[in-house]
Formats: structure tokens, C-alpha cells, sequence
């Protein structure tokens, strides 16, 4: 086995022209540099150096590896040097994914924070439900996947989760949307059974799943006549009166339509919004501190929607 400490001899004494004079450019004694010629020599086989008279001379087989020696060694110093730089926050790349909901406030404040204090840190974003960003994590397609889960649900099935790493970002209430003119606009809190009757507007499997659940403890089948994942759409079909839906209070605190009324449900419900990454993941700088901006975030929200 060829390593780098000896090809840097063998280019040393190319350039040098003795042992002594090699050892002195490379800072090591005499001894060792004659020490890992040796060991050079048993690995690969054969005699790379030669004494002639008090100097020494490379054989030809010598001089193939002082040849090598200096493209594989540049090589091995700018993979160095690149390493580095992802170490100490001078370079790296970081993808993440996360839910579309998350891309109102969440998300942009957490990359505002990583571009500011590193800014030659790379952060791609993409937009996916819960299901397929866990999928992509494991997959190797991302870094960082931010999901969400309901009272009562898991964020993923066991298998789905084992050997990753959740942490939990924030919890948040969700609530009715109503149109202004809603008989019930005016109540402090709505029941769910005071609902029986309406058209809903409901948005993605996972969320129009908990809508489903949450109707059926109430002991009805709520009525889906829309279907959007966008939540400024959502408030203007309420808006026009085609329905009422569910809002998050991550969606509350950053959008507004002066025709809609979003009111506490009872009983209550939450959403739990985590970060998915993988335990060797987590240690990659960039992406360590990509997670701890995500985290900041959540707190940030957090305060702003319980305000």
C-alpha cells in the first residue's frame, strides 16, 4: 500500500538528491526518511533507490512514483483543504426539505440566519408533505426534513423512523376558519358538532386525514367539496363562503384575509412540527447549524402566532 507520507519522500529525494538533504526539506531525521524508503520498498516489491557515491538517485521505478507524486499529492492537499473549509463553516452544502405550510415564516427565517452568519454555507430548498420528505431522507435525497404530525398520529410509521434522528420544533393550535358572516364568527370558540352541515375546504392526505378523524370523534363525516394545499387559497374560498377549513397557527400569524374569522376549536386540537435528520448526518457542520437556525425558528414563531 502506497501512502501519501511516502510518495512525499519519494518526490523529496527526486528534488533534493539525497536522504539527508530530503529529511531536511521535509523536517524529518535522516533515519526516518531511509526508514520509509524501506517500508516503501517491501510494499511495492522492488528497489526504488539507489546509492551513488555519497549521493542517491531514484530507479525507475522510483521515479515513477516521484512522478505520481505530485498530482496525488495536490489532490490530497486541495481534498484537505476542502474538508476544512466544510469543518470550520467555510463551505458545505446542505438540502432541505419540509412542508409547505413550514415556508411561510418558518423555513425562510431559519436560511435568513445560516446566510447571515455563514454565508458560504449552501442551503437548497424543496417543498414536500411529511410521507415523501421521510421517504427522501432515507433515500439519501436530502439532509434535513421538517414534518409534522397531529394529536394522536404518528409522524411516521415505525419503520419510517428507526434509525433517524426527530427533534421537536414547536407545537401549535389549529383552528377554524369561518366566513365573517358566519352565524358562528361570533362565538369565542366553535364545536366541532356545530359544523355538521358545512362544505370544507381540505388540503393535503395527511391533513385532510386529520380532519376526518377529528369529525368522526365528533361523530360525523365532514364534507370535502375543495381540495388545496395552498392556505392564502383556502382563505379566500372561506372568504367567498364555499366552505370553512382548518388553519394552523403557523399559517395564522403570517397571512391575513379581512373576510375571514379563525376561531379555537373544541375540543382542541394541535399540530407537532419536528426536524428529521440521521445521526451522522446531525454531525455535519453545516448541517448542524442549519438544524440549530431551524430551531431558533421554531422559538421565534412559536412566540409570534401565541401572541
Amino acid at each position: 500500500m502506497i501512502d501519501a507520507a511516502g510518495l512525499r519522500v519519494m518526490r523529496a529525494i527526486a528534488d533534493e538528491g539525497s536522504f539527508t538533504a530530503a529529511a531536511l526539506a521535509l523536517g524529518y531525521s535522516q533515519p526516518a526518511v531511509s526508514q520509509m524508503v524501506k517500508r516503501l520498498e517491501q510494499r511495492t516489491g522492488t528497489v526504488l533507490v539507489e546509492k551513488v557515491g555519497r549521493s542517491v538517485r531514484l530507479t525507475e521505478a522510483g521515479q515513477v512514483l516521484a512522478r505520481h507524486a505530485t498530482p496525488v499529492l495536490a489532490a490530497l492537499d486541495a481534498a484537505e483543504e476542502e474538508v476544512a473549509a466544510i469543518a470550520g463553516l467555510r463551505a458545505g452544502r446542505v438540502r432541505l426539505m419540509a412542508f409547505p405550510s413550514s415556508s411561510v415564516t418558518l423555513v425562510p427565517r431559519a436560511l435568513a440566519a445560516v446566510r447571515e452568519r455563514y454565508p458560504d454555507i449552501s442551503v437548497t430548498f424543496t417543498e414536500a408533505e411529511p410521507p415523501e420528505s421521510l421517504a427522501a431522507l432515507r433515500a439519501g435525497e436530502c439532509d434535513l426534513a421538517v414534518a409534522f404530525s397531529y394529536d394522536g398520529q404518528d409522524l411516521g410509521r415505525e419503520e419510517d423512523l428507526e434509525g433517524l434522528v426527530v427533534h421537536s420544533l414547536r407545537e401549535e393550535e389549529v383552528r377554524v376558519a369561518l366566513p365573517r358572516t358566519h352565524p358562528l364568527a361570533q362565538h369565542e370558540s366553535v364545536d366541532l358538532t356545530e359544523l355538521t352541515d358545512e362544505d370544507w375546504i381540505a388540503g393535503c392526505a395527511r391533513c385532510r386525514g386529520h380532519l376526518l378523524s377529528i369529525a368522526a370523534a365528533s361523530g360525523y363525516s365532514p364534507r370535502v367539496a375543495f381540495e388545496t394545499e395552498d392556505y392564502v387559497a383556502v382563505q379566500g374560498f372561506v372568504a367567498a363562503g364555499l366552505g370553512v377549513a382548518l388553519i394552523p397557527d403557523l399559517i395564522r400569524a403570517a397571512t391575513h384575509n379581512p373576510d375571514v374569522v379563525i376561531r379555537p376549536l373544541n375540543p382542541p386540537s394541535r399540530r407537532h412540527i419536528h426536524v428529521v435528520t440521521t445521526p451522522d448526518l446531525q454531525r455535519v457542520p453545516a448541517v448542524a447549524a442549519t438544524l440549530e437556525a431551524l430551531c431558533e425558528s421554531a422559538r421565534a414563531t412559536t412566540t409570534v402566532s401565541s401572541a
